[in-house]
């Protein structure tokens, strides 16, 4: 097992007590067989929503609005260790006599508590205790939006929790290349526009290069279970579901890979230290089922979270995150020193000018002599 996973687990391994349905089952919010289904309090919009989960319970869900290892997350490069299916151990028996099925307000919820799904990795063994559903996707792949996401929540003897999600596409038949392709687009399209930020030259990389991609496939099991989803339209309500084989969801994972990374819950009081597992296999519903799953559920997803280890995007909003370093002032240019002034050229020395000639003595007049007459 790679060090980098077992660095992620170690992360994990403190989880805090929480509350809501990504907890549901566990040691976090035990309940007894057969007890009625507890309708969640917290929601998705206005005062209950996301943005005041805190002021819901500042104590309890402080962590909503601080922790710096919060989830869902852009599943992007650098922010999951890629784990071979083969490193993992996913064992979920098939259930002939189907499972309770139910409304908890926030989300619907499949109970496995006792089931015998299971989970390995790393040497921790988990129990698989319940998977509920999200709409649409919460955790963002590659930068683009799912249409669902299918959270399978486990629990280890410790008290470690870990969730397998799982992608469902809209299955419209549409043909493998032409999705593929669009996503070839978008991903060359945020490529450009990181490397426009960082100011780098503008180079096209395969989108296989970023995130590995798979194809999705269709879901006999979950277009079976959702079935009967309109019989737990009222918060509250439950049903025994119509016997399912999660054997096939074993095989179609098993045939992909795992992004891990050591997160928090998704909804309150979003403890931190889950281990989470994201599978590349996604699986595909037909428009119909993914419709009325819609009609029940609606709009359930907890907004994107800041990258691993930076500040909450709750803390900026409240003026409470780390101010970011300002640059140092620049030292002040030196004035060049003041021109020495220019010595100015002493006054012209007067030109002395000559003295007046002095006048010229007329010469008195002689007058010719007289010529002689007669000549």
């Amino acid at each position: 097992m790679s060090s980098a996973v077992a660095r992620i687990f170690l992360l994990a391994a403190a989880a805090t007590p929480a509350l809501g349905f990504c907890g549901s089952h566990t040691h976090l919010a035990a309940r007894a067989e057969g007890e009625a289904v507890e309708v969640n309090t917290f929601g998705y919009f206005g005062q209950i929503g996301p943005l005041n989960w805190v002021g819901l319970d500042p104590a309890a869900n402080a962590l909503c609005a601080t922790g710096t290892r919060q989830s869902p997350i852009n599943m992007v490069e650098g922010q999951f260790t890629l784990v071979p299916a083969s490193d993992v151990v996913l064992e979920i028996p098939d259930q002939p006599e189907g499972i309770t099925f139910e409304n908890l307000g926030t989300t619907i919820e499949g109970v496995m508590e006792g089931k015998g799904g299971k989970l390995e990795m790393n040497g921790v063994e988990f129990e698989l205790k319940q998977f509920h559903v999200h709409h649409p996707a919460e955790h963002i792949d590659n930068g683009v939006s799912v249409e669902m996401e299918i959270h399978n929540v486990f629990e280890s003897a410790d008290g470690q929790i870990a969730v397998l999600g799982v992608y469902a596409e809209v299955d419209l038949g549409t043909p493998v290349s032409v999705v593929q392709g669009k996503r070839d687009v978008a991903n060359r399209r945020r490529n450009l526009l990181a490397q426009l930020q960082a100011g780098q030259n503008f180079t096209l990389m395969p989108s296989s290069s970023i995130v590995p991609q798979t194809n999705a496939v269709s879901s006999n099991l979950y277009e079976t279970l959702f079935q009967s989803v309109e019989q737990i339209a009222a918060p509250g309500t439950k049903v025994t579901s119509q016997p399912l084989v999660f054997s096939e969801l074993v095989e179609t994972l098993k045939a992909g890979s795992f992004q891990a990374y050591s997160g928090s819950l998704t909804t309150p009081p979003c403890s931190e230290g889950v281990n989470w597992m994201v599978a590349t296999q996604k699986v595909k519903l037909s428009p119909a089922t993914i419709q009325r799953v819609v009609n029940v559920v609606g709009f359930n997803a907890r907004f994107p979270q800041n990258a691993l280890g930076q500040p909450n995007v709750l803390s900026f909003a409240t003026g409470t995150a780390a101010p970011v370093a300002e640059a140092p002032a620049a030292a002040p240019v030196a004035e060049a020193p003041a021109a020495a002034p220019v010595a100015e050229a002493p006054a012209a020395v007067p030109v002395v000018e000559a003295p007046a000639a002095a006048p010229v003595a007329e010469v008195p007049a002689v007058e010719a002599p007289a010529k002689a007459h007669g000549a």
